[in-house]
């Protein structure tokens, strides 16, 4: 299936000015798969557009860490590290989510933001582990 990629942001409904407005920001989505296996290391999900309000970062363990310590994700930015999920375990299955509780999730700000996730090993020896992170965010909703 093809893609198409264009400008934004995205408004549906049906009516678009006066009393009767509905319309809404379409709900905007990055991923990628992070590698939880071995030494400690940090993927870049996405890059999020300046204005735009994180809804949501999700956290999908789908095979656990058997490192022989702890490990855990954090997801946020290269200045803050956990700024959308602090360390998260990933030697369970299961789906985190933040819902937008941080304080930092309210509006990216003027610029664009990378976001990434830092896996960090307890030893640094495991064989195994996958997951995927997800950020959800409306774009140029600016409410700051």
């Amino acid at each position: 299936m093809g893609t198409t990629t264009f400008s934004g942001p995205v408004k549906a409904g049906t009516v678009r000015e006066g009393a009767s407005v509905n319309t809404g920001f379409v709900l905007m989505s990055q991923s990628a798969v992070i590698d939880i296996i071995g030494a400690t290391n940090t993927t870049t999900i996405g890059i999020i557009p300046a204005n735009s309000q994180i809804v949501d970062a999700i956290l999908n363990v789908t095979t656990v860490s058997n490192d022989g310590g702890t490990g855990v994700v954090q997801i946020g930015t290269v200045a803050d590290p956990n700024a959308f999920m602090s360390d998260t375990n990933v030697k369970a299955l299961g789906v985190t989510h933040t819902g937008g509780t941080t304080s930092a999730a309210n509006d990216v700000g003027t610029s664009d933001v990378s976001v990434t996730a830092t896996y960090t090993a307890g030893t640094g020896n495991g064989t195994t582990g996958v997951a995927t992170v997800t950020i959800l965010y409306v774009q140029n909703n600016n409410l700051a």
